[in-house]
């Protein structure tokens, strides 16, 4: 299954962006007027490229992520993906009353792939998020941790090349979201995969991006970003995770505090 993946990611890798954010704004209406939550977001997501979107409460991340998803269209600016992106959000949204096998062929059969062949592109699909022999358990049979998984499954059964992912292991407690930080980090890497990452924990961005995008308070801008060139596998507690966190923790609590004077 993995290597279905690469074939299809190295395929585009000197082609276009993953995906293209340019001058893209958004503002909601509400009872004082339009409100601006984005302004003026120009960003690329290359093939293959792991980025995470960080940045203050409400300073727009998920509104952004929804934009690239197609569930909203931005105020002003285009956005362009390659294909249809995959989204994995902070719940796992699996269907209680079906298995984890049937709801990863719930998105096998919205993706065409006939009845003959989800069974085993399910079972394969489960394997590589580490769940093997789990098709037939119901949700409520299912960890937290373990749920994730197979919502992890369900979105690579999309066979997208651009995954968003919003805030996904936040409800999650630390010693399971550590585990999972590690199968992500490999899935990405065996399924070369572009990943747009939401999170709230610096940390957590460092541990995983290829690049990290800070986003400014309300209204989001890019206010700075940073490429990590921390060797892969990395550790949450690691010296350098640590010192760049500390950096970009320091970034994050200036735009706090500038959004706090206006």
């Amino acid at each position: 299954m993995a290597t279905t993946f690469a074939k299809a990611a190295d395929g585009i890798r000197h082609a276009a962006p993953a995906a293209r954010i340019e001058h893209v704004s958004k503002s909601f209406n509400g009872p004082a007027g339009a409100q601006l939550v984005l302004d003026d977001i120009t960003l690329d997501v290359a093939p293959g490229e792991f980025v995470t979107l960080l940045g203050a409460s409400g300073c727009g991340k998920s509104t952004l992520l929804n934009l690239v998803a197609g569930l909203d269209r931005p105020s002003t600016g285009t956005i362009s993906t390659e294909g249809r992106p995959a989204l994995m959000f902070q719940e796992h949204a699996l269907f209680p009353w079906l298995t984890a096998g049937k709801n990863i062929e719930l998105a096998l059969k919205l993706r065409g792939v006939t009845k003959s062949d989800r069974r085993d592109k399910a079972e394969e699909l489960l394997e590589l998020v580490r769940l093997k022999g789990s098709y037939g358990k119901r949700v409520h049979e299912l960890s937290g941790g373990m749920r994730q998984r197979v919502a992890m499954a369900r979105a690579l059964a999309q066979d997208s090349q651009l995954l968003l992912m919003d805030e996904p292991f936040a409800a999650l407690d630390a010693i399971t979201r550590d585990v999972l930080h590690d199968e992500l980090t490999r899935i990405w890497r065996e399924t070369k995969v572009s990943v747009l990452f939401v999170t709230h924990n610096v940390r957590e961005a460092v541990r995983l991006a290829e690049r990290v995008v800070l986003l400014s308070s309300r209204p989001g801008r890019v206010a700075h970003q940073w490429t990590v060139d921390i060797p892969q596998p990395r550790r949450i507690e690691d010296s350098a995770v640590a010192e760049l966190s500390v950096e970009i923790t320091e970034k994050l609590r200036g735009e706090i505090r500038r959004h706090g004077q206006h």
